[in-house]
């Protein structure tokens, strides 16, 4: 049997784990992290095959930590000569310190997806004719359809993570994801809608008619909504958001700032807070890289520490924090499983995997029925965050005022403004109806995107500052 990360180089895992050895001894940690890799896109546009990508990728990123300081090399070439250069540069950061190595992480038999290659199974052929359906059938729901596109996407991430001592820890990693773009016109106007489904699963689990067909028509209904809002009002509303996606604002307001990383040099917002009331009562906030399948779950994070559910808010008090090995040591607790890299050719650092709220017992329709003139938003866009005060703006894509209790008309361009850890304290209402998000998300953080996922009950919060368009 070959060894799948290193076949087809003249590097052996043996003179891997040698140089390994010799890099990281009087060192505190590091480790090597090989990777190979295979991916494609295939891109369906105005009626036709526009790309069509495939890529396959192999490289080694080679980390030697001392104290606070992290030597870091990476190459594409696999072979001994260049992990022995990249050897010689990352001890530089040991020289005069005597550290003792950082135990290695524990062993875990969890596998929390199959060995798939997306890019093999089904063939190239069936998955262009599988997009041609689609926008067939989008194209064919109503004629005010005058764009579709369809993109389809997989990959298979094979990794060996070797640390000193001979300790290696592999993981094989898919992923999938299938998104939906449609642009309806009516009386010269033109709006669109997006829908997008995924995670570490077969193609067939996500593109069977039985899943696609729903999708495409959401997507319409998305669009033709959008052809009827208005202009958005500005100012502080009661806003109900809704399930799922609409999670995503609480990874951004909240989650980066409860990365071990900020919390160790007390840029967060969240630093020092730890046993404190953060949230309103009933607000528990959890990340998880356990659930099976899911776009940010993993078996082992990207530095070998099996992946954990971490209770970051229980009841509203601050409980935790996610790490990475190098922030956990500094701080004198356990790793968490949040050591997370884009690739090879990047360090690892302390990143969410699925981050979402537990549901509570109220129903959203009596939420919505307390508004009195509020905001209803059900679907959301992208946004940004500052970690240190906590401040945020985002998009919505699908939001509606509601007056007296009552979803009356569809808005444009509104806008949620606010920070972090002050609306976990304005939500007065938890949702019975907790839904993670389909699978689409994908986190940016210090130039370094790695996919993850959200989730949340429908929640009732108490004036957020809306920019609007009216």
């Amino acid at each position: 049997m070959t060894d799948f990360v290193f076949d087809d180089s003249d590097l052996s895992a043996a003179q891997a784990n040698r140089i390994v050895d010799d890099t990281l001894s009087g060192s505190d940690d590091g480790e090597l992290f090989v990777e190979r890799s295979s991916s494609e896109a295939l891109s369906f546009d105005d009626g036709r095959l526009k790309t069509a990508s495939f890529n396959a990728t192999r490289g080694f990123g080679l980390r030697c930590v001392a104290g606070e300081a992290s030597g870091f090399a990476q190459s594409s070439e696999l072979s001994a000569a260049s992990l022995g250069r990249a050897s010689d540069a990352v001890q530089m950061v040991k020289l005069g310190h005597d550290g003792t190595m950082s135990s290695p992480p524990r062993r875990t038999n969890t596998s929390l997806y199959p060995d798939i290659d997306p890019t093999e199974d089904p063939g190239f052929a069936d998955k262009v004719s599988l997009l041609q359906q689609i926008d067939g059938f989008v194209r064919a729901l109503d004629p005010e359809v005058v764009q579709v596109s369809v993109t389809l996407a997989g990959s298979r991430r094979a990794i060996a993570i070797l640390k000193a001592g001979g300790h290696r820890i592999d993981d094989i990693r898919p992923m999938v994801r299938l998104n939906i773009s449609v642009i309806a016109e009516r009386k010269g106007r033109r709006e669109s809608g997006y829908v997008g489904i995924g995670g570490r699963k077969p193609y067939d689990e996500i593109t069977d008619p039985s899943v696609w067909q729903p999708l495409a028509r959401e997507a319409l209904r998305q669009a033709q909504v959008n052809l009827t809002s208005v202009d958005a009002p500005a100012g502080p509303f009661d806003v109900v958001l809704g399930p799922g996606w609409p999670g995503v604002l609480l990874h951004e307001a909240m989650g980066h700032g409860l990365e071990g990383d900020f919390i160790r040099k007390g840029t967060s917002a969240f630093a020092g807070k730890l046993g404190e009331r953060v949230a309103s009562p009933g607000v528990t906030i959890v990340d998880d890289g356990t659930i099976p399948g899911r776009r940010g779950s993993l078996s082992v994070d990207d530095e070998g520490t099996p992946s954990g559910r971490n209770v970051l808010i229980e009841d509203g008090i601050l409980k935790g924090f996610m790490q990475d090995r190098l922030n956990a040591r500094l701080m004198g607790v356990d790793p968490t499983g949040n050591g997370r890299r884009e690739s090879y050719a990047h360090a690892p650092m302390p990143r969410m995997t699925n981050t979402f709220m537990l549901g509570g017992s109220v129903p959203q329709e009596e939420m919505i029925a307390e508004l009195d003139d509020g905001i209803y938003a059900s679907n959301f866009g992208g946004g940004q965050v500052d970690i240190t005060s906590g401040k945020f703006v985002f998009q919505c894509t699908e939001a509606y005022r509601v007056r007296k209790g009552k979803i009356e008309e569809p808005l444009k361009g509104v806008t949620l403004i606010g920070d972090g850890p002050k609306i976990l304290q304005q939500i007065r209402h938890i949702g019975n109806d907790m839904a993670l998000d389909p699978g689409i998300g994908v986190c940016g953080k210090a130039g370094q995107g790695v996919p993850v996922g959200v989730g949340q009950p429908s929640l009732y919060v108490e004036q957020i500052t809306v920019g609007g368009t009216a």
